[in-house]
């Protein structure tokens, strides 16, 4: 517990920020409901931001993360971190992939129907089951948070969270999941990381 106590302390944007962002997010979904959150998310589609969330969602790739991983341990010989990555990404892939299997909750596709609205992208693969929770979303959070932890400058900790939230944001703009898979995938993330973090250092600071 005095672990966690200051990792939260010593990270207080990032947290605060990810604390304020999952209560807007439920106070939205609260309000308007799933569905009509969704819509709201996705009511400006110009080209260039297709282009850019086409191109981003893969922040939360399971390549982007292993190449990140194998950056650490091999090209900078940093191995109590890569470790760290390693172990969030995986404990966070496991943990979304055993709840797809178990609730199997259906995607945005399943619906509404091409063209009822402007928030399907052209040229994007979309899946019709297994939605909850964001695998990228969660992947996205758990290298977000693992690199805060490991970065000295505090500077660092809004870009961070912000990188993270658009990845996962990503994922409603191409009409992959609704936001509650985002909020949950988010959790899983963070929670995988601290975890990680803390089994790799013993949760103390070995920001070099």
């Amino acid at each position: 517990m005095s672990n966690s106590i200051h990792i939260f302390r010593s990270n207080r944007s990032y947290f605060f920020g990810f604390l304020f962002l999952m209560f807007t997010g439920s106070l939205l979904l609260l309000l308007n409901g799933k569905t009509a959150t969704f819509i709201s998310l996705n009511a400006w589609h110009p080209f260039w931001l297709n282009v850019f969330f086409i191109n981003y969602t893969f922040i939360g790739d399971g390549i982007f993360a292993i190449c990140l991983i194998a950056l650490y341990l091999f090209i900078f010989k940093k191995r109590q971190q890569g470790l760290a990555l390693f172990y969030a990404f995986l404990l966070s892939g496991i943990t979304v992939q055993l709840i797809k299997n178990l609730v199997n909750f259906p995607r945005p596709r399943l619906f509404f129907e091409p063209g009822q609205y402007l928030f399907f992208v052209d040229d994007v693969s979309l899946v019709n089951n297994s939605g909850f929770p964001s695998g990228h979303t969660a992947t996205a959070f758990a290298i977000a948070t693992v690199l805060i932890l490991m970065i000295n400058n505090k500077k660092w900790q809004l870009p961070l969270l912000l990188a993270a939230v658009l990845a996962g944001y990503s994922r409603i703009y191409l009409a992959q999941h609704f936001l509650t898979d985002i909020l949950a995938g988010a959790v899983i993330g963070i929670s995988s990381a601290m975890a990680s973090w803390i089994f790799v250092t013993g949760g103390k600071n070995f920001r070099k």
